[in-house]
């Protein structure tokens, strides 16, 4: 019987293992399935706790509707019924600004504005910074295809203030990363997808809309309508319940294992397969196919022997480290009005954390009803250091934070620090190349896969996708 080894238990390696069997052929030869985890919990970055009526999320919150992999798992096993959306009544988003928070205009779209009115009358930006976003659409579009940075892209389109004031912290609160780095390709190639067709942004984003609004398709006559969905969904006990069904889905398969506390030391070639070595002297694995489904810098380690090149290309993906901080307070001691999502911060303001979610704001059933959640996100690429605080320091650090920008000098009722070292991978300039030239490597080595955040997108919607991407390959390797 021939056996697949998939190493990481993350949100990648589940939605492979999960894959393979789910996309099997009755005619298939049957195969075993090992998933090896080192630590003892599953789901990788994703995390929830659930305490003193709280909901908390130590990892991501959400996942994009629009990429819709995350979703439509999601309704394969079984919990489309816990898709939860956002409350949009509250939907809005606030910059801070001069110390003081500002509304992000209606109908910019990550950083591309849409609407007139709400951008004039916006207090966020300047006049000289409204007029320059404006003249994006007169802008000559780039005539090469080099790879530029998110900063430079941003700074050559919108100009500087937009930079400053919008597309930096909405970046650094997603990605945690430096704009100034980052590549625009890769990151949001949607952005380069717009000026490439019709050489502008706004005119491009503009078009896009007006053509989702003719082929939005009504419902038929008879029909029930169908229920909206919002751009960000969550599942109403926690992100842990898609890694949890997915546990018990896995381990009902005939013929499959999940192993959890094992480290794998090595991975090398035997015969026309590989073998894994364990760290603490567990027997050797033989495998016909291994996904590395963990970090680039842990998969570096691991197929150090087996091909030093490849092993020396993957560390070449930088990562950075992030905390979050769930704080809880009385709603009677917070005086602002929490009126939207939360806050994000520009890193001209010198503050010590990136950006706020109102978390029982954006999502229902977080917080008991006399109580609000309020999650900050702390570290990134220019501030990685502040991860390293310990907890009565970090939350001292957030509590101050949120006194200074939202005038709560509450006790909190309930205070939790999640720490994510080296756990963000950062998509710099060249990142494309880099990534064809690692699976240029991969391939190379019949029966050898990686997927995860690392390569072709961060969030987990993208990482269902690489990870279902890979069992096909599997698949089809298993039935030549």
């Amino acid at each position: 019987m021939k056996r697949v080894v998939i190493i990481g238990g993350g949100i990648a390696g589940l939605a492979a293992a999960y894959s393979l069997r789910e996309h099997r052929k009755p005619s298939d030869n049957d195969f075993e399935i090992v998933l090896i985890e080192k630590k003892a919990t599953l789901g990788g970055n994703i995390r929830t706790e659930k305490e003193k009526g709280f909901l908390i999320e130590g990892g991501p919150d959400c996942f994009l509707s629009e990429k819709p992999w995350a979703m439509e798992l999601c309704k394969r096993i079984g919990l489309e019924g816990d898709l939860l959306n956002t409350n949009e009544a509250d939907r809005k988003t606030f910059v801070l600004s001069g110390g003081k928070l500002h509304e992000l205009p209606e109908g910019v779209i990550l950083m591309i504005p849409t609407r007139i009115m709400p951008l004039a009358t916006s207090s966020l930006i300047s006049i000289p910074g409204k007029i320059r976003m404006a003249m994006e659409m007169f802008i000559p579009k780039k005539k090469d295809r080099e790879d530029e940075t998110l900063g430079s892209f941003v700074r050559r389109r919108l100009g500087q203030e937009t930079l400053d004031k919008i597309a930096e912290p909405l970046v650094a609160g997603v990605h945690a990363g430096d704009p100034e780095t980052m590549s625009v390709r890769a990151s949001f190639p949607k952005f380069v997808q717009l000026e490439e067709e019709h050489g502008s942004l706004i005119k491009g984003m503009l078009k896009r809309m007006e053509l989702m609004k003719k082929t939005r398709k009504a419902p038929a006559p008879g029909t029930p309508p169908r229920k909206k969905v919002t751009m960000f969904l969550t599942l109403k006990g926690g992100l842990s319940d898609l890694v949890n069904t997915l546990t018990v889905r896995i381990e009902g398969f005939g013929n499959t294992r999940i192993r959890k506390g094992l480290a794998i030391k090595s991975v090398h070639k035997n015969g026309t397969g590989y073998e894994l070595a364990f760290e603490g002297g567990e027997p050797p694995l033989h495998a016909d196919a291994v996904v590395v489904a963990a970090p680039a810098y842990a998969a570096s380690s691991l197929l150090s022997g087996l091909d030093k090149a490849l092993s020396e290309k993957l560390l070449t993906i930088p990562y950075v480290s992030t905390a979050t901080v769930s704080i809880a307070f009385r709603k009677k001691d917070v005086r602002h009005p929490l009126n939207g999502f939360g806050f994000v911060v520009p890193r001209t303001e010198n503050r010590k954390i990136m950006a706020a979610t109102w978390t029982s704001v954006k999502f229902s059933y977080r917080a008991p009803e006399d109580s609000v959640l309020i999650r900050c996100f702390v570290g990134g690429a220019k501030n990685m250091e502040l991860v390293s605080l310990n907890d009565e320091e970090m939350i001292k650090m957030v509590r101050d934070e949120l006194r200074d920008i939202m005038g709560i000098d509450a006790e909190p009722v309930l205070a939790r620090v999640f720490r994510w070292v080296n756990s963000m991978p950062q998509y710099t300039v060249g990142h494309e190349e880099r990534i064809a030239a690692i699976e240029e490597m991969v391939s190379r080595h019949h029966g050898l896969y990686v997927t995860g955040s690392a390569y072709h997108g961060i969030g987990i919607s993208d990482s269902v996708r690489n990870g279902e991407v890979i069992a096909k390959k599997i698949l089809h390797q298993l039935s030549d």
